[in-house]
């Protein structure tokens, strides 16, 4: 039996997971919560002597979405809020692939489209829908 989604949280030590039965819904949470990231999740430059990481390099947390299912899930998605308070979608687990934004569009809807969710209306796709 899939058990849905799974929204997990990184923000510096602290990790926090929640569980979604559809994917629209953690998609939604997903943008709430980094929203709110992006204005408080700040980083100052290091500086290690022979290399500086700006604020823009550093990824002061990650908000990421997988499911269905927990071992296998088939659907792994994120995004990345850097240190100057930047958010950047990502696809994939171990091998993570940037998503092109559209101009004028966020980082949340290129996360959406990447992943096959309509961003117009409600924001779900047609197998969330319930039937007529």
């Amino acid at each position: 039996m899939a058990r849905g989604y799974r929204l997990t949280v990184r923000d510096g030590p602290s990790v926090t997971r929640a569980h979604y039965p559809m994917l629209s819904e953690a998609l939604d949470a997903l943008e709430l919560r980094a929203r709110a990231l992006e204005v408080t999740a700040r980083r100052a430059p290091v500086d290690f002597k022979v290399r500086r990481f700006e604020p823009v390099a550093q990824v002061a947390a990650r908000v990421e979405v997988s499911g269905p299912g927990r071992l296998w899930p088939t659907l792994h998605g994120g995004v990345d809020i850097r240190g100057d308070g930047s958010a950047e979608a990502y696809v994939g687990r171990a091998r993570r692939r940037l998503v092109a934004e559209e101009p004028g569009a966020t980082a949340y809807a290129a996360l959406r489209a990447a992943l096959g969710v309509e961003t117009g209306g409600a924001g779900r796709r047609s197998s969330d829908r319930a039937a007529p």
